[in-house]
């Protein structure tokens, strides 16, 4: 199982399927109709059925039923895109056999090192197998990893007749790291009743509660006047949007936050004098606390339209997905079963809120209840990104045993 693992894993690697949400397609980028064809082959290959593939790049495939009674039809997804954040062109993911538990040297010729001191955590995964990255590039472990392991965990069912099961669908789904993953998904033809998005992090993870979440841009407009002849005349609009800015509440930003605190971040600042965009991502656990942070963004908007003039400050803010915790705790079972498939495999889960959201945040919220289980990875969206191959095999074994489990509950 390590070397389908580590075979599969490389392989999608290396395709470049980072994401773009400055394209109005779907998919985004090319590279993920590459990947998704590419998977489409490798399910044929294996032995799945109602294998499809749309033209905007929603890969979905069925392993049928080999059990003589009722059983729900579950489903595992893994999305095809990799992050925004650092580039996931000309990935050479690095295989380190029996890891020594010290630094690891990425890239010898740049000095990229992985510290134990900025890294502690790898002290854990001594003598794993693991997969990192060359120090230029992310890896894309987030969310290959779990296509991997999704792949393998069907193939081995095939290969392991004995094995009883319920129906079980498999997709593999676009543009998830910009959030618009589900845009486009067709819950009733996928025709899972529950499911599972493979796209947590180390070894026992398992969530069922994502933030609220909510993009805002804010667009203000200023005067530009040679600043030689400038007085009363000019209006400058970047100093507006720092006014903006100071009136947020400093300790409420990712830096300063874990656990369930929300918070507002800045995720990107351009302009002159002429006209400056603030973009926001606003996030919170609570409903009610993220209705306020949004109500707060329009406050500090009025006020300065007061003071300078409603046209030089636009905001728009957009819903991105809610907390899926909502919709899943009316069928908690489904985190239970998860829970004991990591039991049963000597895996204490790690229930923990996702300070983010997957595919499964807006799944929940279409009718499909969609918790989350680990991948093994470490460390996503950047050069130090890697997986332990072990804690991979942990992953797929975790999918085997929630087939399992459901196939043993029945209807």
């Amino acid at each position: 199982m390590k070397k389908d693992l580590i075979k599969r894993l490389t392989s999608y690697v290396r395709v470049d399927t980072q994401s773009d949400e400055n394209s109005e397609t779907c998919p985004t980028t090319p590279g993920q109709l590459e990947l998704g064809r590419k998977l489409v082959e490798e399910l044929h290959s294996i032995g799945m059925q109602e294998i499809s593939m749309d033209d905007n790049g929603y890969v979905m495939a069925t392993l049928p039923s080999n059990t003589d009674h009722d059983v729900p039809v579950i489903g595992f997804l893994a999305h095809l895109d990799t992050a925004t954040d650092f580039t996931g062109k000309n990935v050479n993911p690095q295989i380190i056999e029996q890891y020594d538990g010290g630094d690891i040297t990425l890239n010898e010729e740049q000095q990229i090192i992985m510290s134990l001191e900025d890294f502690p955590e790898l002290a854990g995964y001594k003598g794993h197998t693991l997969i990192t990255t060359d120090g230029t590039t992310l890896l894309g472990a987030d969310n290959k990893a779990g296509i991997a392991e999704i792949m393998t965990a069907m193939e081995y069912l095939i290969t392991h007749p004995e094995i009883k099961h319920g129906k079980i669908r498999v997709a593999f789904t676009p543009d998830e790291e910009i959030g618009r993953g589900p845009e486009r998904f067709d819950v009733g033809e996928f025709g899972a009743k529950y499911a599972y998005t493979v796209d947590g992090g180390p070894l026992g993870e398992l969530e069922y509660e994502s933030f609220n979440a909510a993009a805002a841009k804010i667009i203000f407009k200023g005067k530009n006047v040679h600043p030689g002849t400038a007085k009363n005349k000019m209006v400058n609009s970047a100093k507006i949007a720092m006014e903006f800015h100071a009136r947020l509440p400093i300790q409420e930003a990712p830096e300063f936050t874990d656990g369930y605190e929300g918070f507002y971040h800045l995720s990107s600042v351009k302009g002159d004098v002429e006209e400056t965009e603030l973009n926001y991502i606003i996030r919170d656990f609570d409903r009610e606390h993220f209705e306020a942070r949004k109500a707060n963004l329009e406050q500090i908007a009025r006020i300065l339209q007061a003071a300078y003039g409603e046209e030089r400050i636009q905001l728009q803010i957009r819903d991105q997905y809610f907390n899926m915790r909502e919709k899943i705790e009316p069928v908690k079972f489904i985190v239970d079963i998860a829970g004991e498939a990591m039991k049963q495999l000597d895996i204490e889960p790690h229930i923990v809120p996702i300070r983010g959201g997957t595919d499964g945040s807006q799944l929940s919220y279409m009718g499909l209840p969609t918790p989350n289980i680990f991948t093994g990875g470490e460390n996503f969206h950047g050069r130090y990104e890697y997986v332990s191959v072990d804690h991979m095999e942990k992953a797929t074994q975790v999918i085997i045993g929630i087939v399992q489990l459901f196939e043993q509950r029945g209807e």
